[in-house]
């Protein structure tokens, strides 16, 4: 296993260029890289996928506590690279693709016999809320995933009503996983080193039948969560009765909020999860 000061050197080596349209800030503090393995808390029975392995510093130590690594790298220069640092190693499968262009079920069911997976990643901050959408709508194949993201990314997730980062992010992350965050990373811990700090948050997939809301349509539920929050300024009469993907009027979604004892001038940061679980069920009786 190489040190986070060796793959640094092998900048030096391949002569790499750091890809800003990447978000490339690479991992170097050995400290921080334990704490995530532990934090994920993976053994010789998981099987885990690593999102933008990099230079490979976090890979190896996954490679040595899990039984398989399947890494997912969107830049091909750094394939030669990984290659180099991770020689040896016989458990890891390494793809040079873009993880949103990935079919993430085909692939668990190819490389794990479609058995259940934990995610490690340290993400880029430009694509980390597409990246956390899509892996929490494969809930079912997923049992943990543990990310680096920016630490206001980190905060979001665990935010309720009312607070001005409390979004869409928040409330899809509440409604399928138990969120924490683990560690508090500073930006002195990445070469090159980003703008901001960073933190660790581990996500807890729940089961189905342990969410903390139960909706007869989440794909409604989510629908107006978008729409609420696509005009967050607005009042949710308005939001949400002049959303496309909508097909409610403004009275019949002035009713609902008069069901639930609101008023129409509410906005959406204003409701809970279990407010827009109960709207959604309201608006599919009408």
């Amino acid at each position: 296993m190489r040190t986070p000061k060796e793959c640094i050197a092998l900048i030096k080596e391949y002569d790499f260029a750091i890809q800003k349209k990447f978000g490339q800030n690479f991992l170097i503090d050995s400290n921080i890289i334990e704490g995530i393995i532990e934090a994920a808390e993976i053994t010789k029975d998981d099987c885990v996928l690593e999102i933008g392995p990099g230079m490979g510093a976090m890979t190896g130590y996954l490679l040595e506590s899990a039984r398989k690594v399947i890494a997912v790298e969107v830049d091909r220069m750094l394939i030669p690279i990984l290659q180099d640092t991770l020689n040896g190693y016989d458990n890891l499968v390494l793809i040079n693709d873009d993880i949103l262009k990935v079919d993430i079920a085909s692939l668990i069911e190819r490389e794990n016999d479609g058995r259940p997976i934990k995610v490690v990643a340290n993400l880029p901050y430009y694509i980390t809320t597409p990246i956390i959408m899509e892996l929490l709508e494969r809930e079912e194949k997923i049992t943990s995933i543990t990310v680096m993201v920016q630490k206001e990314v980190a905060q979001r997730m665990q935010e309720g009503p009312g607070s001005k980062s409390y979004g869409a992010l928040s409330l899809a992350v509440q409604y399928y996983a138990k969120a924490g965050i683990v560690l508090n990373v500073s930006k002195n811990c990445f070469l090159p080193k980003p703008d901001v700090d960073s933190a660790v948050i581990k996500l807890d997939i729940y089961e189905p039948c342990e969410r903390p809301v139960k909706t007869e349509n989440p794909e409604q539920m989510f629908a107006l969560i978008r729409a609420a929050f696509n005009q967050r300024r607005k009042t949710l009469l308005n939001s949400l009765g002049n959303a496309q993907e909508l097909n409610y009027t403004k009275e019949q979604i002035a009713e609902a909020l008069a069901r639930m004892g609101k008023s129409e001038t509410i906005r959406g940061e204003a409701l809970s999860l279990p407010e827009f679980a109960e709207l959604s069920d309201i608006l599919s009786q009408q």
